[in-house]
């Protein structure tokens, strides 16, 4: 296979990434079979063999590929994991979850520095009401800040902002129904399954394993709605395999199923290239995209916001468009000046040069 490298693309690296792995999920490189070695790799693309070998790197990243010492790389993708046969993965007992790891928090000075200058440009401006979606310069903030750095392109009228991510579960819960079924992973973030007992929802607890959800769970599951925290769920830790991520988007693809992807400390991911979101994989427009700032900035910016794929966002509009904006506008044009000015991405990449350099 000739691999092509364009520099006007981006990243060497990243192109090659993204056409082995292309190669790897259709099948042009079964599970555990050897990839090409480093040296013929790079003469088949024209490019380096340190290129050859951060593209390597992210494949065993993102859970495509694996380094056998002396050997070399080998896939450990399985295009057809789950529902054909019980999971071997380690089930998570609710007695190894671990606290959530803290992260240096925003750096004071900064949040205050950019708090003042939104005062001073903005004025009077702070003092009207927000759309209801959001303010329109931080869901476009927001809308080219997830094109660069989660892979995700998606149209300003898809974002929602919202105070929280317990605040966008209830108006998910609106959106979808209260007749819906919700699967959550076990054990989870235990205000998933409050605000659904709240909300007087029937939901299906299904049990992890060292890869993500149990294949047999989720395959006997009467839910048509998944929602998961594929990055890190808390409190086990555990990251869905990238075999995993392809086995929820096609259980999700079988009847009138959605996905709730809670994008929990994902920035904070030590990989060169953060994990693939479900949105971005899924060609089904069924995965609802959820991340917020209380990780990355403060725990006291209760700010979230949620990426609607676009036939839930018509729909959103038509229902649900009536509900008033919960976060003050103060705060939006502060993450507004904080995301366009590269601050915040800044700080992300910071921390995770640090956590690098610790491991």
């Amino acid at each position: 296979m000739k691999y092509i490298i364009d520099k006007a693309n981006g990243p060497a690296y990243i192109q090659l990434y993204h056409q082995l792995r292309d190669d790897i999920v259709n099948g042009a490189f079964g599970y555990n079979s050897k990839l090409p070695s480093k040296r013929v790799l790079a003469e088949n693309a024209g490019v380096s063999a340190i290129t050859v070998e951060h593209t390597y790197a992210l494949l065993c990243d993102e859970g495509y590929a694996e380094s056998r010492e002396r050997s070399g790389y080998y896939v450990i993708f399985h295009a057809d994991d789950g529902f054909a046969a019980p999971t071997n993965a380690i089930a998570i007992q609710p007695a190894e979850a671990h606290t959530s790891p803290s992260h240096p928090d925003f750096p004071f000075s900064l949040l205050s520095r950019t708090m003042r200058r939104v005062l001073a440009v903005y004025k009077e401006i702070l003092l009207e009401k927000s759309p209801n979606a959001g303010c329109m310069e931080l869901r476009t903030a927001l809308k080219h800040y997830l094109a660069r750095n989660r892979g995700i392109y998606a149209d300003v009228e898809q974002i929602i902002i919202g105070s929280g991510a317990e605040y966008l579960y209830g108006l998910i819960i609106e959106l979808l129904g209260r007749s819906s079924i919700i699967a959550i992973e076990s054990p989870s973030y235990n205000k998933i399954e409050q605000v659904y007992q709240a909300a007087d929802v029937l939901y299906d607890a299904l049990p992890l394993t060292s890869e993500g959800i149990d294949s047999s769970a989720l395959a006997a599951t009467t839910a048509n709605v998944l929602h998961t925290t594929p990055y890190r769920s808390f409190p086990s830790g555990v990251t869905a395999t990238a075999s995993k991520r392809y086995e929820y988007l096609r259980w999700a693809s079988g009847g009138d199923r959605y996905i709730i992807e809670d994008d929990f400390e994902s920035e904070f991911s030590i990989s060169t290239k953060p994990m693939e979101t479900l949105f971005a994989l899924s060609k089904q427009d069924n995965v609802i995209y959820l991340n917020t700032f209380s990780k990355t900035i403060s725990p006291s910016i209760r700010v979230a916001y949620m990426v609607l794929p676009p036939k839930l966002a018509e729909l959103f509009d038509k229902k649900l468009g009536f509900y008033s904006c919960t976060v003050p506008t103060f705060e939006q044009y502060t993450l507004t000046e904080l995301i366009n000015s590269g601050d915040f991405e800044r700080h992300i990449n910071r921390v995770r040069r640090n956590k690098r350099k610790g491991r």
